[in-house]
């Protein structure tokens, strides 16, 4: 009996990662073994990219937010605590976008805090 090698199955692996190496430099982007580790490697960027996204728009924010209440003659820290004492619950991503387009609802909800 022949020996049965499923030649379908591995194809379509390979076509998969080299269908993701698409578009890489050299031999990156047509010679498997040197796509397949490139491919991973990127996976694996893109994992961690995730989560360093959200680390730094919350950086963002949080210097947005701190640069808005600064001029009211506040601190960032201040701010935030007189919020959580007067139970007001919005998070630093709508206070941010507050502080950037609607400055005099900014401005006002300083005035409550206060």
């Amino acid at each position: 009996m022949p020996r049965s090698v499923n030649a379908v199955a591995s194809r379509a692996r390979r076509k998969k990662i080299l269908k993701q190496a698409k578009g890489f430099y050299g031999k990156r982007k047509n010679v498997y073994t040197v796509a397949k580790n490139i491919v991973e490697k990127g996976l694996t960027y893109s994992y961690v990219g995730r989560k360093l996204k959200k680390r730094e728009y919350r950086n963002l924010w949080i210097i947005r937010i701190n640069a808005a209440v600064r001029a009211e003659g506040l601190t960032y820290s201040e701010f935030i605590h007189k919020l959580k004492l007067k139970n007001i619950q919005l998070d630093r991503k709508a206070l941010a976008d507050l502080a950037m387009n609607n400055p005099e609802t900014f401005k006002q909800l300083i005035q409550q805090v206060k």
